[in-house]
């Protein structure tokens, strides 16, 4: 897929997806590093899926991890970086933020790294069950008002989704600055009944993941003086 396939791709009903595909126009040297990133990173979900998605990565890992929305991926570059032994696979539909991820990879690539450029849904669908050691969802587009709640990721079918591709103690994390999608969450993972949630104390849901680099996401809400969650649940 080029540059100009994902830019005129029309726009299809999606599940999971409700945001913008596109944003400003991407630099050339970006369009060219998107064109051969995608050939070299991008998940083929019209093929079935091996029962042993190790294979997917050129390197030899033992465990997979998920983000869904990475953004400009400096989260998930930074974990697939510090943890080579796991296969990562990243899900981002907005174009310039899969632009920014390719320009990064093509100066630094990872061989334990896979990305999917459209609707996480369809790849969560796509997994084979109970594969998955943890799924990451940061920072995800809040979508505050109340009328735009039922377009939220976390959700019982996604929850349920999720609950299908981890394996038992697998991880669900989700981080966020909005306290109505921190309470949200809470309510529709107690709901679910397939996870338990691992805070131990009061304190501990601000605490940032061990490891955790900081996104840019979380800097602009600091800034405006909105306090981060971090809440981790334990699929049961």
């Amino acid at each position: 897929m080029t540059p100009v396939d994902a830019k005129d791709r029309p726009s299809r009903a999606t599940e999971g997806f409700f945001g913008r595909r596109h944003g400003k126009t991407i630099r050339p040297q970006q369009a060219v590093a998107l064109e051969s990133g995608l050939r070299e990173y991008r998940l083929d979900l019209t093929a079935e899926a091996p029962a042993d998605l190790m294979g997917l990565f050129k390197a030899d890992v033992s465990a997979l991890r998920l983000e869904i929305g990475f953004g400009g991926g400096e989260h998930l570059l930074h974990r697939a970086t510090e943890s080579p032994a796991t296969g990562f696979i990243g899900v981002e539909p907005f174009v310039n933020g899969m632009a920014k991820m390719m320009t990064a990879l093509g100066k630094a690539p990872l061989a334990n790294l896979k990305v999917y450029d459209d609707d996480a849904t369809r790849l969560l669908d796509w997994l084979p069950s109970g594969t998955l050691d943890g799924i990451d969802l940061l920072y995800p587009d809040p979508w505050p008002k109340k009328k735009h709640w039922k377009r939220r990721f976390v959700s019982a079918a996604n929850l349920g989704r999720f609950a299908r591709v981890l394996k038992a103690g697998g991880r669900f994390r989700f981080a966020s600055d909005i306290d109505s999608y921190v309470n949200w969450t809470l309510l529709a993972c107690r709901d679910h009944g397939a996870f338990e949630w691992q805070a131990r104390d009061a304190a501990d849901w601000h605490r940032p993941y061990e490891g955790w680099p900081g996104t840019r996401y979380e800097a602009k809400a600091i800034r405006e003086g909105r306090r981060p969650a971090y809440l981790t649940f334990v699929r049961k």
